[in-house]
Formats: structure tokens, C-alpha cells, sequence
């Protein structure tokens, strides 16, 4: 499987880093942590048999897409164990979707995920349900809205993590 991902400008990260950590922290499950998963917004989830078709979209899509802000509001769940920030839908991030969506169904044999039809960064996954509910208050107590910039999109492996290929985005 392979994952469409934006990647986000140093403070960003920094923030989001920081509740990764502290979710680690106070449920001790560190599967985050441990398989170094960065700060990451999925776009798309893919099957496909050729990797290379892929790295080419990723190196049209660096001249095409551009940085932008997309805002944080909410903490949400993927029943069962995945505990995620959620970003508003604004103009700039339903644009980016759908032209990675436009670019990536046109190569032959791509099955895309219905999985990742909701935009998240996810913050904590394989939470059993008592560390779901710690790492909820973890982010009862630090988590505030806030806008952060959209820097990189990439392609990666996963299980474990494996960047493929980042590229910066244009200003």
C-alpha cells in the first residue's frame, strides 16, 4: 500500500510532534513513536503494481500544487483505535485532493482506498479503548485550533513508514 501524504512547515510540525509525543507518553503505546511516522495529512490510500507511475505523478503534482494554510479544529476517532486532529475542508485543501485524485486515476491499475475519504493526521493509532480514552484527555488538556502550512507532498510505503519520495512545494 502506498500513501499520498502532505507534510507540513517546521512549527507545524513541531506542535503536532509534540502530541504524538505526549499520547505516547501518557498511554504507552509508542507505535508512532517507534516506527517514526512524521506529521502527515493522507490524502489518498493506493494499490498499485507500479511504484514508478506513482514517483512520476509525485514529481508532476511538485509543479503544479503550491503551499498553503488549512486550519485544525477538531479531535476525532476512527473507530476502533485511531485518534486524529481534523482540518477544515477549506478551498485550498479540496482543490489539492482533487488534483492528486485527477492525476493518480489515470494510471492503469490503481485502486484507490475509500478508507482515507476524510481527511486526518493521525496522532495515535492501535489505541486500545482505555488508551483511546487517555489519549483523549492528553488532548483535553493541549490541543487548541490552530492554521498550519501545508510545505511538502510525498509518496511512502507503509507498515513500517517509509518515505518514497517528498518534494517541496512552490510558495
Amino acid at each position: 500500500m502506498y500513501l499520498i501524504s502532505v507534510y507540513f512547515d517546521d512549527k507545524s510540525n513541531k506542535i503536532i510532534s509534540n502530541y504524538i509525543n505526549k499520547i505516547a507518553q501518557k498511554t504507552g503505546n509508542t507505535f508512532m513513536t517507534d516506527n517514526h511516522v512524521p506529521p502527515h495529512l493522507t490524502i489518498m490510500s493506493v494499490e498499485a503494481r507500479e511504484e514508478k507511475k506513482l514517483t512520476e505523478v509525485m514529481e508532476q503534482l511538485e509543479r503544479s500544487l503550491t503551499k498553503g494554510q488549512i486550519q485544525l479544529v477538531s479531535v476525532g476517532v476512527l473507530l476502533p483505535y485511531v485518534l486524529y486532529a481534523a482540518p477544515v475542508l477549506n478551498l485550498y485543501l479540496e482543490d489539492m485532493i482533487e488534483q492528486v485524485h485527477d492525476m493518480v486515476k489515470h494510471i492503469p491499475e490503481v485502486r484507490m482506498s475509500r478508507y482515507y475519504q476524510l481527511p486526518h493526521i493521525t496522532l495515535g493509532k492501535k489505541l486500545s479503548k482505555e488508551q483511546m480514552q487517555e489519549a483523549f484527555s492528553v488532548m483535553q488538556e493541549l490541543f487548541a485550533p490552530m492554521e498550519v502550512t501545508v510545505a511538502e507532498i510525498g509518496l511512502a510505503k507503509t507498515n513500517p513508514h517509509q518515505d518514497l519520495i517528498r518534494v517541496e512545494l512552490n510558495d
